[in-house]
């Protein structure tokens, strides 16, 4: 039993362009995914994205929403010609999603390489402001999930998970962990309610946003448990798990445990492990009244009766957590699974005893105890709108200007993964998921590649009559360890995929290829 799995994180930052309010934010984050693409000597024409294989809105309940009915929000599959749409060398998808440019991390296995890879995403925007900035007015990008006026923007989670695996067993058990989860992995915020009309601070970003317990939708009614059916895998084998209701992070321990937590959780769902009831009553209103509290005082009330903590429910799954992994590793628990259970019990016992406590390891608490000391050094209240800009400008990309940038720079938040993993991160792919073959195929053949998804890389040969699509429906084919000899050796992609049609049939290798309409 482990917390390994393929997961990723997507992140949609928020965008300003200095001096001008009123400027179009679709062009602005064109610009800013251009600049990037630009700057490393990507065209977007020729490494666009592969939408043949997209399904938007097929629900994991048992039905596709009929197109009619969709938001346009909803509507993923369809490429928008005016916007920018980049796959980098790194495995990852750079591009504009609706009003933001969004970062989509590659493929990964573990709960560090999703920080690390989380974390190269916003060297990419660093650089994308560096580049702009020689362009006044440039643009300032924050990784945040709101901008304070009533609107919100996701950093969405993905899961591989096994199809067997009754979706609703998947609602019961982790809804309850989603709405007390908030209080080891959330962003913090000044203001309450969806436009932070009232004055006070709260632990999450995104919690005030979700009116629904269950649904398809991602930017309208948002649910607790994301129902969208779209594995960009062997679908009968298996199902990802969209979870929208996460913070962006800047704690290395929190996004950690983020990642962790819900990775080993979804285990103990998966073995139909959790064999008694943590249902909470009401539970999008107690959603929004833990955020409310950074006390962690508020009471859950379960659907058996008993009340408890936030905090006291964690426990809960975590002891349930901790005691499965005992009974399936036998003690001995993978370095990762070790990590991620060493790091919940320990934020737990600090949020439990005094959450100022968990202050290098959380992000709300690292941003309350920075707010507490403007307050109390200049008498402000929580309506005082400079508070809201030390908020904005605790998730700025910028080095020098990012308050939690500054805070790690000076020891004071717990850095898990040094800073040269993540520069390397920037441009290398995992080597373990197929994301290698993605990224490998994009630096050492980029004329060749025209697009590509999570699930096929397509060429454009000279000399055939049709593109060809290699698809890789197989999250654990495509690696370095695999097919890293095939990539290298190939002198051109045609020569490649000469090579991956003789070895088509091993397992461990991506499919041969297939012509691509």
């Amino acid at each position: 039993m482990t917390v390994r799995r393929v997961m990723g994180i997507e992140t949609e930052y928020g965008i300003v362009v200095p001096g001008d309010p009123a400027a179009n934010p679709m062009v602005a984050s064109g610009d800013v995914v251009n600049a990037y693409a630009r700057s490393r000597g990507i065209r977007p024409a020729r490494a666009s994205w592969d939408y043949a294989d997209e399904a938007p809105l097929r629900d994991a309940r048992g039905f596709d929403m009929g197109r009619g009915q969709a938001h346009p929000s909803q509507l993923t599959d369809v490429e928008d010609p005016t916007l920018a749409n980049v796959v980098l060398t790194n495995g990852a998808r750079l591009y504009v999603d609706h009003a933001h440019p969004e970062y989509s991390s590659p493929e990964v296995t573990t709960p560090r390489d999703a920080v690390t890879w989380d974390r190269a995403g916003e060297l990419v925007m660093r650089e994308a402001v560096e580049r702009l900035a020689t362009v006044p007015p440039g643009v300032n990008l924050y990784k945040n999930n709101t901008d304070g006026k009533g609107a919100s923007y996701g950093t969405h989670e993905n899961y591989l998970m096994s199809r067997a695996t009754p979706f609703a067993s998947v609602v019961k058990h982790l809804t309850p962990f989603f709405v007390a989860r908030q209080v080891m992995c959330g962003s913090g915020r000044v203001g309450i309610g969806v436009d932070s009309r009232t004055p006070g601070y709260q632990i999450a970003q995104r919690s005030d946003f979700f009116e629904v317990e269950v649904g398809l939708e991602t930017t309208l009614k948002r649910p607790i448990i994301n129902t969208r059916d779209e594995p960009h895998a062997v679908a009968d084998r298996y199902r990802r798990l969209h979870v929208i209701i996460g913070d962006a992070n800047h704690a290395d321990v929190a996004n950690l445990l983020k990642l962790g937590t819900t990775s080993l959780v979804l285990a103990m769902v998966e073995a139909d492990a959790l064999t008694d009831d943590l249902g909470v009553r009401r539970p999008v209103q107690t959603l929004h009244e833990i955020s409310h509290d950074p006390t962690l005082q508020t009471k859950v009330e379960l659907a058996d009766g008993r009340r408890m903590t936030a905090v006291e429910l964690l426990w809960e799954f975590h002891d349930r957590a901790a005691a499965f992994v005992e009974d399936r590793s036998g003690g001995e628990p993978d370095p990762d699974t070790a990590e991620v259970l060493h790091w919940w019990s320990t934020v737990l016992d600090r949020l439990g005893r005094d959450p100022m406590e968990a202050r290098r390891e959380v992000d709300w608490v690292a941003k309350l105890a920075v707010l507490d000391g403007y307050r109390e050094r200049d008498g402000m209240g929580w309506d005082d709108p400079r508070l809201k800009a030390v908020d904005l400008q605790w998730s700025d990309v910028r080095a020098d200007r990012g308050l939690a940038h500054r805070l790690a720079a000076a020891g004071r938040l717990e850095v898990l993964v040094d800073d040269d993993a993540v520069r390397r991160a920037v441009s290398a792919p995992p080597s373990d998921t197929r994301a290698w073959f993605r990224g490998a195929c994009l630096e050492r053949f980029p004329e060749s590649v025209v697009a590509a998804s999570w699930d096929s890389v397509i060429f454009d040969v000279p000399g055939a009559r049709m593109l060809q699509r290699v698809p890789m429906l197989e999250p654990l084919r495509g690696t370095e360890e695999a097919v890293g000899d095939l990539v290298r050796g190939a002198p051109d992609a045609a020569s490649l995929l000469r090579a991956l049609a003789t070895v088509a049939e091993t397992p461990a290798d991506p499919q041969g290829p297939d012509p691509a309409p």
